[in-house]
């Protein structure tokens, strides 16, 4: 089983600075992985992106690859004191599983989220090995994390409600 971290909005310092993690669970890596390519390749982009993708192929994006077979944790933050420490509360509740293979965790972080993210599934009993801080384009999978994220967190502060 491989899990995929992402989350959206946690170091914005404009508006409110609520937060979503999102944890993907997929058992069949290999054939989600080539169907998200698949799924790129059909729309033409080159690597989806949440915020740098149009809305037209946000909802193609989207209706595509609710087909495939993952399971989705998602937990939103509003106007987290301590945002470490709600990463820290909320992951600890996310990470049950027995039988993981490997995290992977989108890269695009500061320093000491990956030490928190690496101490709290340490203490989960996951060796720290098995967690790799990767950049979206590395993994196919990554991306569909980064889907759900900017999804769920577009719906939480009701922007592009008319879309959702």
């Amino acid at each position: 089983m491989h899990i995929f971290i992402d989350e959206s909005g946690i170091h914005k310092k404009v508006d409110h600075s609520s937060f979503t993690l999102v944890y993907i669970e997929v058992k069949d890596f290999n054939a989600i992985e080539k169907r998200i390519c698949e799924i790129e390749k059909e729309l033409k982009i080159e690597k989806f992106h949440w915020s740098e993708v149009a809305w037209k192929f946000k909802e193609k994006f989207i209706q595509k690859a609710l087909k495939l077979n993952f399971k989705v944790k998602i937990a939103i933050i509003k106007n987290p004191v301590n945002p470490a420490k709600e990463l820290e509360r909320i992951l600890s509740h996310m990470a049950i599983e027995k039988r993981i293979s490997c995290i992977y965790i989108d890269g695009k972080k500061p320093r000491w989220y990956e030490l928190k993210i690496k101490k709290i599934l340490r203490d989960k009993g996951v060796s720290a090995s098995k967690v790799k801080m990767i950049k979206d384009d590395q993994i196919a999978c990554v991306r569909l994390a980064d889907m759900v994220a900017g999804l769920s967190r577009s719906h939480f502060d009701e922007k592009n409600e008319k879309r959702l």
